[in-house]
């Protein structure tokens, strides 16, 4: 295993990161200022330019209108991406499209590939991602309410959905739902697209995140399915599948997730230690000189070190050994990493003193809408406990 960054990495690191700092950085004032919605426009001339990079949607396969870099490439990437609140979104590699058009690629018909895959490839489309529901436990995922029947050639789907992110202004959803109730708790649900034109699908609004509801993609919206009737062909691979899709989902997922709040912590590091360097105290005397400045300069250091390498090691083991033998990794990251960022961001935020939480700086941002990073995609101590019960079986004890 090497970890020494290739040619290739290094051309598509400068080339992300100067676009970042030519076209991106600028708008960020403007963009906590006046909202994501405000400045769609100006963002999407920026998704059209960063089409001419090659780069765009590069997590996908040429085949299907991507750059078609590996997942240990594109984890680099992610980090360059990352650094920047709406880096993701520009080179359309955003959660939750990301994740949706690798399940369409993988379960998806010719059809559904040609109808929904393709156009959310090339950036004319958004997707949202609906399976958590505010009267189930989000930390268990076989536990839903939400139905889907079959009714002549229809699914006729039911329930309750929230924190559907981005699901204003998205074409269609991806929803899961309890097919088969009867069956063994891990194979009842199943993944159905849903148009969100289709009578019975209602966005009821957008949650208020730490006081913002936010806009468009930059959202996470709650879901009403009301005797919403899709074609019984909007199945994404077969009944009851939903349990294994999901999983599938996330494990590359959480790579993506994990390289972009590297990619936070990063800015965030680099944010506290020009203050640190610039900001005087007393003439002649910067914020830098206090020993404890230095010590948050030095952890944080460390702390990111670590956490990258953790991630590239789980994206090299999933790429050669696959998602199930890497579960064990792709868990550490989880709450090594999101635990990472939030130290970090935390250290900047009291290096950077008051202007740290004004929007001169995205700290703030990343403070109110990335904590709950220990939170999604399997809450923090979901993933410390399957750590666990999975190295103490190793030892020969009885475990749940």
């Amino acid at each position: 295993m090497d970890f020494a960054e290739s040619p290739k990495v290094k051309v598509i690191r400068e080339s992300v990161r100067a676009f970042l700092q030519q076209e991106v950085y600028p708008l960020e004032p403007e963009l906590a200022r006046r909202g994501f919605v405000e400045l769609l426009p100006v963002l999407q001339e920026k998704r059209r330019r960063a089409k001419q990079t090659g780069l765009f949607a590069a997590h996908i396969p040429e085949a299907h209108g991507g750059a078609g870099l590996s997942l240990t490439e594109f984890a680099h990437m992610s980090e360059e991406l990352g650094r920047s609140p709406v880096g993701h979104y520009i080179f359309n590699c955003q959660a939750p499209d990301v994740g949706n058009m690798e399940i369409l690629m993988e379960y998806g018909t010719t059809e559904q590939k040609s109808s929904w895959l393709n156009p959310l490839v090339h950036g004319e489309i958004r997707s949202c991602f609906t399976m958590t529901e505010p009267e189930y436990a989000g930390s268990n995922p076989v536990w839903l309410g939400t139905t889907a029947k079959k009714d002549g050639d229809a699914w006729v789907i039911r329930g309750h959905k929230w924190f559907s992110s981005g699901a204003e202004g998205a074409a269609f959803a991806i929803c899961m739902a309890v097919t088969e109730p009867t069956a063994a708790p891990h194979a009842r649900a199943s993944m159905i697209i849903v148009p969100t034109g289709t009578v019975g699908f209602e966005l009821l609004g957008n949650l208020s995140i730490m006081g913002h509801r936010g806009g468009d993609w930059a959202s996470h919206g709650e879901v009403s399915y009301q005797d919403a009737r899709v074609p019984l062909a909007n199945l994404l691979g077969g009944e009851g599948m939903g349990f294994v899709i999901a999983q599938q989902r996330l494990g590359p997922g959480r790579i993506h997730h994990c390289m972009r709040w590297i990619g936070i912590c990063e800015r965030a590091f680099d944010l506290m230690c020009r203050h640190a360097a610039k900001r005087e105290l007393s003439p002649g005397k910067p914020l830098g000189t206090k020993q404890m400045v230095q010590q948050w300069i030095a952890e944080s250091r460390a702390e990111i070190h670590a956490a990258r390498l953790m991630v590239l090691h789980a994206a090299w083991k999933i790429e050669t050994a696959g998602v199930h033998e890497a579960r064990e990794e792709i868990s550490l990251i989880k709450f090594t990493v999101a635990r990472t960022m939030q130290r970090v961001l935390d250290r900047a935020l009291q290096t950077l003193g008051g202007l740290g939480m004004t929007d001169d700086t995205p700290l703030g941002f990343w403070w109110a809408h990335e904590r709950a990073a220990r939170i999604y995609d399997g809450a923090d101590e979901v993933h410390v406990e399957a750590v666990a019960k999975r190295i103490l079986r190793s030892y020969g004890i009885k475990v749940g």
